[in-house]
């Protein structure tokens, strides 16, 4: 072989490599992210196998990338649209579109007290409720992060959540009696088809609440 051919060659087989890197990368943060639901699995059986069906069908969206207004795992999803869906496809309950409207409609509740399956609100745009996640157990939650993120979990005692952490709420299904924003309970939890199509749920196009705008975390 010539030392020419054996140059090219090699050459060649680094491009390829390098080209798998990045997804040799991406898939390992997946599975250790995966790896996940082991290490919690004792507080999972501890809650209600409701909370435990939550918090599987939310950590079967890890990996899905983030999209503003998303609110299917074949389009991606944003924070309030990966809640939605997850509440739906597991517990047939449809909660309202935007995180400021789910933080109405459920039940206040003290950090101290949160268990898997219950919502976590934060404040990352200067205005309270603006982010939400579903809480895991053992301090961990599972959230649509931002523009070229994924689906992931992270812990609530980093700085960064800690500082904007804007409340706790439960679903329970019925609504508060102050709220205009309602929970709807489905006769039974969404198809997972439906899910993915992303068309569940959603009310008459007049009825809708108009797009957010341009960069706007909903």
């Amino acid at each position: 072989m010539s030392r020419t051919l054996a140059a090219l060659i090699l050459l060649t087989a680094s491009f390829h490599a390098a080209q798998a890197a990045p997804a040799q990368d991406e898939m390992e943060k997946l599975l250790v992210q995966k790896g996940l639901m082991a290490r919690l699995g004792d507080t999972i059986h501890q809650a209600t196998d409701r909370a435990a069906d939550l918090v599987t069908a939310a950590m079967d969206s890890l990996g899905v990338p983030y999209r503003l207004g998303g609110t299917s795992a074949e389009t991606g999803f944003d924070c309030s649209g990966f809640v939605r869906a997850t509440y739906e496809q597991a517990m047939g309950l449809i909660l309202p579109r935007r995180a400021a409207e789910q933080a109405a409609a459920t039940q206040t509740i003290n950090k101290a007290d949160l268990q898997p399956g219950d919502l976590v609100f934060f404040n990352t745009l200067r205005r309270a409720y603006s982010h939400v996640g579903i809480y895991l157990g053992d301090g961990k939650f599972i959230h649509a992060p931002r523009t070229g993120s994924q689906v992931r979990v992270e812990r609530m005692d980093i700085s960064y959540w800690q500082r904007r952490f804007n409340g706790a709420r439960r679903v329970l299904g019925t609504p508060p009696s102050t709220s205009t924003s309602i929970v709807i309970t489905r006769d039974s939890p969404a198809p997972r088809a439906v899910r993915l199509g992303g068309t569940f749920g959603q009310a008459p196009a007049a009825d809708r609440p108009a797009a957010p705008a341009a960069g706007e975390n909903i």
